[in-house]
């Protein structure tokens, strides 16, 4: 207990040195956050690209500014030997999901291993990667356990979700409260302690499970609800109901009703991927969770929708889809990012392609689409939005609403939009060659 009672102190005096694994877009923010507030943070990831940016003071994430990498307190390596120069280590790897829709906790149990073969006394060590309930007690704890050293005695681990959300510019990693839980009180105290030194608050839990699953119900509340409205919108395109009308006059109610809109699928790493850890826990009691599986067919077929639409806009203008030079407008999963990942624009391509047609993309966030997991077949680079390029295609799907794109140049020259964020109608740009979808 004398170990972590001496850690709590370099922790408040800010004398602890923190480890953070994952350089991604969860890894990479928290080792700026607590650079920023005057600790020696050490980043560890395979990837050595990251490892050279990050030596250079050089940013991979479009809303992650150079200037703030280009901090003496920070180093990052590949060599996870260095992880006994640290104090406190915060896992933040990938939770995918496998090729059957069940948890991939592999590069969690990697990490915890060579955690265990470098831990010591008087370390804290705390999974951020989302996952569901039970994963930190019954998957992390007992590669710690097996060193032979205590937990909540000789060493400590928690769990506090993270809850980053890129280029949102009025919360940051600041001022988001976090939710924390330990497997003993002491390791709670512990984590408390350290995420206190860099958040505005924390909100401890009785355990590292009701942690976990506070992010799923986060991922879950939204995923159920993009697809209430994602399936209302096909209704009441058939029944010629604006859903966009429909939810502008809904949310003018002061309770009990929260806005969400609808698009042209689900993307990034939490929404698609997170409840499905649940449904797949939830097995293990026997229980079907319906809601989370019928949210995830109704997201998962909205590619296949806007390509319909566009299919059928098409044919009343007497084109096929094979052949046709269709542009994508935006490939990353939401707005003014350059994350790809599960991005529903990427299956419109795959479908796209299928079918035939001949695809290209914009996204003034991501200059290249390529290697993507579950789309290797895709390898594009961003085409110039020019009047020139417009005019040769014969549509445009916008995918994702960026807010530096002209949608105005958009509007003048392209021979048919299929809109899948209602971006130009918000803008007062619908024409008669707009399609919502």
């Amino acid at each position: 207990m004398y170990f972590l009672k001496e850690l709590k102190e370099k922790i408040a005096n800010k004398q602890a040195k923190i480890g953070v694994i994952g350089l991604g877009y969860v890894g990479l923010p928290l080792v700026v956050a607590f650079a920023k507030k005057g600790f020696s943070v050490l980043g560890f990831d395979i990837d050595q690209n990251k490892i050279h940016q990050i030596e250079q003071g050089r940013s991979y994430i479009k809303h992650i500014p150079a200037e703030q990498l280009q901090n003496k307190l920070i180093s990052a390596t590949s060599d996870m030997s260095r992880l006994k120069e640290t104090d406190a280590i915060i896992i933040c790897v990938p939770t995918p999901l496998n090729t059957h829709r069940e948890p991939d906790l592999s590069y969690v149990t990697q990490t915890a291993y060579e955690i265990a073969h470098y831990l010591r006394m008087g370390q804290l060590v705390v999974l951020q990667s989302t996952t569901y309930p039970g994963t930190t007690e019954e998957v992390v704890l007992p590669i710690l356990a097996a060193t032979g050293l205590v937990v909540g005695e000789e060493f400590a681990l928690a769990y506090s979700p993270e809850r980053e959300d890129p280029a949102n510019t009025d919360y940051s990693i600041f001022n988001v409260p976090k939710v924390i839980g330990g497997v003993t009180p002491t390791c709670l105290d512990l984590a408390q302690t350290l995420y206190n030194q860099i958040i505005t608050q924390t909100v401890s839990v009785s355990s590292t499970r009701t942690a976990e699953a506070s992010k799923i119900l986060e991922n879950i509340y939204r995923s159920v609800n993009i697809a209430l409205v994602n399936e209302l919108k096909i209704l009441f395109h058939k029944m010629d109901i604006d859903v966009w009308e429909v939810i502008e006059a809904a949310k003018t109610k002061p309770f009990g009703f929260q806005a969400f809109y609808p698009g042209p699928g689900w993307g990034g790493h939490c929404i698609p991927i997170d409840p499905f850890y649940l449904t797949w826990k939830a097995r293990e009691y026997d229980l079907s969770l319906r809601f989370i599986e019928l949210a995830g067919e109704v997201n998962t077929l909205m590619p296949s929708y806007v390509v319909n639409r566009l299919v059928s806009a098409l044919n009343n203008c007497g084109k096929p889809l094979k052949n046709s030079k269709v542009l994508i407008l935006g490939v990353a999963y939401k707005k003014n990012v350059d994350d790809q990942r599960e991005s529903p624009a990427l299956k419109i391509i795959q479908l796209l392609q299928q079918q035939g047609a001949i695809v290209s993309y914009h996204d003034p966030h991501a200059p290249t689409c390529a290697n993507h997991r579950h789309f290797p077949e895709i390898n594009l680079q961003s085409t110039p939005l020019t009047k020139e390029n417009l005019t040769r295609f014969d549509a445009v799907i916008i995918a994702t609403d960026h807010d530096d794109v002209d949608y105005q140049l958009v509007a003048d020259y392209s021979s048919l939009i299929i809109d899948t964020r209602n971006v130009l109608a918000t803008k007062g740009l619908k024409t008669a060659n707009t399609v919502s979808a």
